[in-house]
C-alpha cells in the first residue's frame, strides 16, 4: 500500500476530504466540550441559594426560590386526573366505593367520610373538608384532638420547635386549624442548611429508641424512606403516659407485625373506639405502609420509597428527585423501568393481578365481619352476657384489625402482597371461628335462624342502617367552611407577613 502522501499526490482531492473532515470532527468536538464545560457550569450554579429564611420556614414557595427544579415538580401534585385501577391521583368517595366500611366503621369518624387521599399538596384542605374534623366553632369542639394535624403540614414542626411535641398535641384539632396553612412540602422531610433528609416528627425518633435503635445512624438510602414512615404508619394517640396530651405514639415495641403490634394493644388495653353495634373494643388501622413495605422484596433489595414514587430525573446537567409524588404506574419509565426491562403494559398489569388476588380476598373478610358485627347486636339484643360476648368481641377486634391493616397499608398488596395475603387469611380464619362461637351463642339464646344481611348497597343505605345524621353533620360542615375557615386563612397571612425572608 502507497503511503499516504504519494496517494496525496495520485489524488489531490484526498487531501482536501482529510482536511474538511478534520475540521468537522475538530468542531463537533469543540461543540461537545462546550456543552460538557456548560452543564458543569449549569450544576455548579444550579443551588445558589438566593434568600436566606427561618430553619421552620413552612412556606414551600420560599425554599422554591432556593430549588426551583424540585418546587417545580412538585407543584405538579396539583394534577389529580390520574387514576389507576384502584386508586391514583384523584379523590374516590371509598364508603361509595364500598359501603360495607360505613358498618365496619360504625360509631367512628371513618363511618362519616372517608376520600382516597388526593395527594399532599392537598393535605390540609382535605382535612378541613372532611366531616371527620367536624365543624368547630367558638361554641363548638371539633371531635378530633390536635395529634391530627402532625402529619398535614410543614407548620407542624415550626409550633413544636416552639412549644415542644407534648404541647402541641393538646388540645382539640380547631385549636391549631389557624396555625396549620401551608400543605406538605420541604421543611416537613429537609434540614434548610444542608439540605439533607430530617426527621422532624419525634414520634419515629422515639419509637426507634424504645428498640435500641438511633435513627442518626441511618443511611442517605434509608432516611428516603424514614422521611415517608414519618407518617405512612400504623399510630396511635397514647392519653395514659401523657395525662392532657394525646401523644403520638408508634406500637412497635414488641414488633411491626400485625400480630406483634395486635399484642401491644391488647397488653396496654388500648381501642381506638367502641363499636356501635357489635360493642366490640376496635382498633383503627391508620396507613401501616413502612411496616408492610419493609416485608416486601423490594425492600429486602434496598429500594427506597422514593426510588419508585420520587424517581430521581435529570435536566440539563443537574440530576435532582422528581418531588412529583405520585403512584409509580403514573411513571413507570423512571420508576419501574430503571431496573425491570418488561414493557410498561406488563409491568403495570403485572400490579393488577396482585390487587385483584388480594382485593378478591379482602372483600370476603369484609363480608364476614360485616356479619360478625350484626350478628353480636343480634345476640346483645336478645340478652347476652358480657361474660358471654367477651372471646367473640376479640374474635371481631382482631378480624378487622387484620382487615384494616391490610386495607389502610395503601399499596400492601403490591409492596408485599405474601405478607398482605398472609394476614388477610388469618383474619378470614378468626373470623369463622368467631361467627361458629357466635352461632353456638344465639341458639342458646333460642335463635336458631340465619341473622339476615343487611341492605348496605349504597352509602346512604349504610349510613342510614347505623343511625347518622350525615345531612346535619354536612349542613354544619358548610357552616365551618362559609364562616370559620376564612377567618382561620386570614389569621394564617397575617402571621406569615410577619416572617424574616432576605435576599443572599
Amino acid at each position: 500500500m502507497k503511503p499516504i502522501r504519494e496517494q496525496i499526490k495520485d489524488k489531490p482531492w484526498l487531501g482536501w476530504a482529510i482536511f474538511l473532515v478534520t475540521i468537522v470532527a475538530v468542531f463537533l468536538l469543540g461543540l461537545l466540550a462546550s456543552s460538557v464545560m456548560e452543564r458543569r457550569a449549569e450544576a455548579v450554579f444550579a443551588y445558589t441559594p438566593k434568600v436566606q429564611h427561618e430553619p421552620t420556614e413552612p412556606r414551600n414557595e420560599v425554599w422554591g426560590q432556593n430549588f426551583p427544579k424540585e418546587y417545580q415538580s412538585y407543584m405538579k401534585t396539583k394534577d389529580t386526573t390520574f387514576a389507576s385501577k384502584y386508586n391514583g391521583g384523584a379523590m374516590i368517595d371509598m364508603l361509595e366505593v364500598d359501603p360495607r366500611l360505613v358498618v365496619l366503621w360504625a360509631g367512628y369518624g371513618f363511618s362519616k367520610d372517608y376520600n382516597q387521599g388526593r395527594g399532599h399538596m392537598y393535605a390540609v384542605e382535605d382535612i378541613h373538608n372532611t366531616l371527620r374534623t367536624g365543624a368547630p366553632s367558638d361554641e363548638k369542639k371539633s371531635p378530633m384532638p390536635n395529634t391530627c394535624w402532625t402529619c398535614k403540614s410543614p407548620d407542624v414542626p415550626r409550633l413544636m420547635a416552639e412549644m415542644g411535641p407534648a404541647e402541641f398535641y393538646k388540645g382539640t384539632w380547631e385549636q391549631k386549624g389557624p396555625e396549620v396553612m401551608n400543605a406538605i412540602g420541604c421543611a416537613d422531610c429537609h434540614d434548610s442548611k444542608t439540605m439533607n433528609l430530617k426527621i422532624t416528627r419525634p414520634a419515629l425518633v422515639e419509637a426507634f429508641e424504645r428498640m435500641g435503635k438511633d435513627i442518626n445512624e441511618a443511611s442517605h438510602q434509608e432516611m428516603r424512606s424514614l422521611v415517608c414512615a414519618q407518617c405512612h404508619v400504623e399510630y396511635y394517640f397514647d392519653k395514659k403516659s401523657h395525662p392532657g396530651s394525646p401523644y403520638l405514639t408508634f406500637p412497635w415495641d414488641k414488633g411491626m407485625s400485625v400480630e406483634a403490634m395486635e399484642e401491644y394493644y391488647d397488653e396496654i388495653e388500648f381501642s381506638d373506639w367502641t363499636h356501635k353495634l357489635s360493642r366490640a373494643p376496635m382498633l383503627k388501622a391508620q396507613h401501616p405502609g413502612y411496616e408492610v413495605y419493609l416485608t416486601g422484596v423490594h425492600a429486602k433489595r434496598g429500594v427506597s420509597c422514593a426510588d419508585c414514587h420520587m424517581p430521581y430525573k435529570s435536566e440539563g446537567g443537574v440530576k435532582f428527585t422528581d418531588h412529583h409524588i405520585q403512584s409509580p404506574l403514573n411513571n413507570v419509565a423512571n420508576s419501574c423501568q430503571v431496573c425491570h426491562r418488561e414493557e410498561t403494559a406488563s409491568l403495570v398489569q403485572d400490579v393488577y393481578e396482585r390487587q385483584d388476588r388480594i382485593i378478591e380476598n379482602r372483600d370476603k373478610l369484609e363480608e364476614l365481619i360485616v356479619r360478625m358485627h350484626v350478628e353480636a347486636k343480634t345476640a346483645w339484643d336478645l340478652g347476652a352476657t358480657e361474660e358471654q360476648m367477651k372471646g367473640i368481641l376479640t374474635d371481631i377486634r382482631h378480624a378487622q384489625w387484620r382487615w384494616d391493616y391490610a386495607a389502610a397499608s395503601h399499596g400492601g398488596s403490591f409492596h408485599s402482597p405474601v405478607e398482605t395475603g398472609r394476614v388477610i387469611s388469618t383474619g378470614i380464619t378468626v373470623a369463622q371461628e368467631g361467627r361458629i362461637k357466635l352461632a353456638r351463642l344465639l341458639a342458646d339464646l333460642g335463635h336458631n335462624e340465619e341473622v339476615p344481611y343487611p341492605d348496605i348497597a349504597t352509602k346512604a343505605k349504610a349510613q342510614e342502617f347505623i343511625g347518622l345524621p350525615v345531612e346535619k353533620l354536612q349542613s354544619e360542615k358548610n357552616e365551618f367552611l362559609k364562616n370559620v375557615l376564612p377567618q382561620w386563612k386570614e389569621e394564617g397571612k397575617k402571621r406569615e407577613s410577619g416572617y424574616t425572608v432576605s435576599m443572599k
